[in-house]
């Protein structure tokens, strides 16, 4: 059977070296790029054609980490809240869903992924309150539909929040104590049979959605259960995701509990190696760098979500001045409120700005490009994706030179990363599939899809409307708690 070849004809190529724009040719064969030259570059008879003229080619942006069940619940979340009070609302904005809503909330974040020129990420997807083959295994069939590459990592926890923070409990009213303190989560072991199942069913060629594994925070698990995903991860030979040192909250707590710093008990509990990546790293201290770094670990850097809830601004120059690897990510549309890889990219880069007034180390528009590319890639474990080169998969983002922000062209770089919105996306390949052709989307029926969440939202909102209720009236205590904790009580 002979594969069939398509030759991208007359784009603009964002070149991998240099990082400057060119026109070329791209000819690819099945699912992968066999050659890139000049216009006019040879290609086999009855290969298809596509016209590119006006059009700059990017790699597809990959998003290293986030949560597509916050796709149902954008603008729940409330607003000024700091991470750890958000938590707080995890039942009331991901309880009571059925299995075709966790389904429609993958397949919403996979389309906007799409439309803001993202083809693959790491999906820290939850169940609550505990996660299910079936529903982990309709999450990876949703990115198949729709066309996206992806990571998908059940996100677990075998602790509560009232049993997570250490002091929390103590610290609340008594009446409030007792309404909490009978709360559990699911049973660890039980989590790791159904991951086990998970793993060993798997229903999609892993070089299109993958399976990994994704104990949520350090504190919120026992080290029987990091354990298990330990071992889970290596057995099957799958990446293992973790939020770390996301909120001041986090790292102060972790020294209370743990007598040494979140990294720091991880490596001591073997989980730390090429196969991890820790979620925002805002509060790593340079002994944890450099630990990471020496194991081959990884950081999934959240600009959007970590100004969102006022966790901080991670110190990523260090990060890659230790030879840390490091990807990009945009988090839940629930907590960073949108999956915009541009957006992340333009953050990351100004972000650097107001660390230091030494301009040499702030985070360049380049670097801050091959994070959401090359770096984000090795996150997700997935070779020969988030370059435009030979070899390489052939995931393509056109973008149109027409739109705003791109007359007159001037350095296709510095226009991208510090200029494009996403509204420019014209056109998205995947392993050489158009998904989106001249912004419309060829694999599902958006309109359907948009009709079907806004009735599932509207349910959801009315059968949730208590366990929201009762967060809300938590939330004062908590966030007491966490400022007394960093040591902001009574500072205004």
């Amino acid at each position: 059977m002979t594969t069939a070849t398509t030759v991208i004809r007359g784009g603009t190529l964002l070149e991998p070296a240099g990082l400057r724009a060119r026109p070329a040719d791209i000819l690819i064969e099945g699912d992968t790029i066999r050659e890139i030259g000049a216009p006019g570059l040879r290609a086999p008879e009855g290969t298809r054609q596509i016209d590119a003229r006006d059009r700059l080619l990017i790699p597809g942006l990959i998003n290293a980490h986030t949560h597509s069940h916050g796709a149902l619940a954008r603008g729940i979340v409330p607003d000024a809240i700091p991470l750890e009070i958000l938590l707080g609302y995890a039942g009331a904005v991901n309880g009571n869903r059925t299995l075709e809503d966790k389904r429609l909330s993958a397949q919403i974040s996979a389309i906007e992924l799409v439309r803001k020129g993202c083809t693959a990420c790491f999906d820290m997807f939850t169940e609550f309150p505990a996660p299910t083959v079936e529903g982990v295994h309709a999450v990876a069939r949703a990115y198949q539909q729709v066309g996206v590459r992806a990571v998908v990592a059940p996100m677990m926890a075998d602790l509560t929040l009232w049993q997570a923070l250490p002091g929390l409990l103590a610290s609340l009213p008594d009446a409030v104590r007792r309404q909490v303190e009978g709360l559990r989560a699911s049973p660890g072991q039980a989590s790791a049979t159904t991951c086990r199942d998970i793993l060993k069913a798997w229903p999609i060629d892993r070089s299109e959605v993958a399976p990994g594994i994704g104990p949520t925070i350090p504190l919120h698990c026992s080290d029987g259960f990091l354990g298990a995903c330990r071992d889970l991860a290596r057995e099957f030979d799958v990446p293992l995701q973790m939020h770390l040192a996301e909120s001041r909250g986090q790292a102060v707590l972790g020294i209370e509990k743990y007598g040494t710093s979140l990294t720091a008990h991880l490596d001591a509990l073997g989980v730390v190696g090429p196969r991890f990546s820790g979620a925002h790293g805002v509060w790593l201290e340079d002994d944890d760098v450099r630990r990471l770094a020496g194991a081959g670990a990884s950081i999934a850097h959240n600009p959007m979500s970590n100004l969102r809830l006022g966790s901080g601004v991670a110190r990523v120059r260090a990060m890659l001045a230790a030879g840390l690897r490091v990807g990009l990510g945009t988090d839940s549309a629930s907590s960073s409120d949108t999956q915009n890889m541009f957006e992340a990219m333009r953050l990351c880069a100004y972000l650097s700005r107001v660390q230091t007034f030494d301009y040499r180390e702030w985070i360049t528009a380049g670097e801050a490009f091959t994070l959401a590319t090359e770096g984000s890639a090795r996150v997700l474990g997935m070779d020969r994706i988030g370059r435009l080169l030979p070899g390489f998969k052939a995931d393509v983002v056109f973008l149109d030179l027409s739109r705003t922000g791109w007359v007159p062209l001037n350095d296709a770089l510095l226009q991208l990363v510090n200029t494009e919105s996403g509204a420019a996306v014209d056109s998205v390949m995947v392993g050489g599939r158009l998904v989106l052709e001249r912004g419309r989307l060829l694999t599902v029926d958006e309109a359907k899809i948009r009709a079907e969440a806004e009735r599932t939202a509207e349910r959801l909102r009315a059968v949730n409307a208590e366990s929201y209720a009762s967060a809300r009236a938590l939330a004062e205590h908590v966030g007491a708690f966490c400022l007394r904790v960093t040591g902001h009580e009574g500072r205004k």
